[in-house]
């Protein structure tokens, strides 16, 4: 491993060079397959993993990081202290894809943002972002040129 990846860092200690890669994040999960099957159909990814307790996906076969969904026994109760982002070509349009495949309006507390929190099937809140472009126009408009 050389470092460059965005998913993985490098630095030296006394033993010599030492790597770290992001391997995945773990989302617990009452029924894996289900909710990573669900996950697989939204991103797009490719299944790795399907076993039952530990089911994965990831971007593709080879590429990382990747979502694994494990078994817990205990219902998700509060709202996740870490979530997903992500910023498609067209926010609008994604999130209907989205709402299409069971995913459900949130509301925890943004009022109106230029994102999008949707609940995924057994309620892990993710956000939708504004496409890049239009983050941009809108960052113009509220600091134009002095």
């Amino acid at each position: 491993m050389d470092g460059t990846s965005s998913t993985s860092a490098a630095w030296s200690s006394k033993d010599g060079l030492v790597a770290l890669e992001w391997e995945q994040v773990i989302v617990d999960a009452a029924d894996p397959v289900a909710l990573g099957r669900w996950w697989a159909t939204a991103l797009e990814w490719v299944v790795v993993n399907d076993d039952p307790e530990e089911f994965e996906i990831r971007p593709a076969p080879d590429r990382l990081p990747g979502l694994l969904f494990a078994r817990v026994p205990e219902p998700k109760s509060l709202k996740n202290r870490l979530h997903l982002d992500f910023r498609p070509d067209d926010r609008d349009a994604a999130v209907a894809r989205l709402l299409d495949l069971g995913a459900i309006r949130a509301d925890v507390g943004q009022g109106e943002q230029t994102w999008v929190v949707l609940r995924d099937p057994e309620g892990n809140e993710f956000c939708v972002l504004s496409s890049r472009q239009r983050a941009a126009a809108v960052a113009e408009v509220d600091e134009p040129d002095a």
